[in-house]
């Protein structure tokens, strides 16, 4: 009979590494399902569920990110204040002229953990506009997404 052993990480024991990624080249969605994957870290065989083992990730060239199908016309994000007329609906079109950073950073926050683990996780990514971003000291490597 053979035993194996499951290695559970510690915060302590964990080497980060930093992606950038194209939002250019693929889908929001996939995109978002991918970089949430890495922020997560269960792109390792090290991952462990109660700690934050995922690396960092650089989305560049956000305001060219691709919504496919009838998306562009027919998606809207709701916020609702809890008075009375306070809801509000915004078309994702509209958004992504105006701040195409938080589009992105809503899909891939809705697919974090709801809990502070995924406020964490949240954290270490970072979206800019262009394809100019203030990271390359840390000399990140490029992330390839499944198409």
């Amino acid at each position: 009979m053979v035993l194996t052993k499951t290695t559970m990480m510690r915060a302590v024991d964990i080497k980060r590494h930093w992606y950038v990624v194209d939002a250019s080249r693929y889908p929001l969605g996939r995109l978002a399902s991918r970089v949430a994957e890495i922020l997560m870290g269960k792109h390792r065989p090290t991952y462990t569920p109660h700690c934050d083992t995922g690396d960092f990730v650089i989305v560049i060239n956000a305001e060219k990110a691709k919504l496919t199908g009838s998306k562009p016309d027919k998606k809207k994000y709701q916020t609702y204040s809890m008075y009375p007329g306070g809801q509000r609906t915004i078309a994702v079109e509209r958004w992504m002229q105006e701040k195409p950073e938080h589009v992105v950073l809503l899909a891939v926050r809705r697919m974090l953990p709801k809990s502070k683990l995924g406020k964490a996780m949240i954290k270490k990514l970072k979206i800019v506009r262009g394809t100019d971003h203030p990271h390359t000291a840390q000399r990140p490597e490029e992330l390839i997404v499944k198409k």
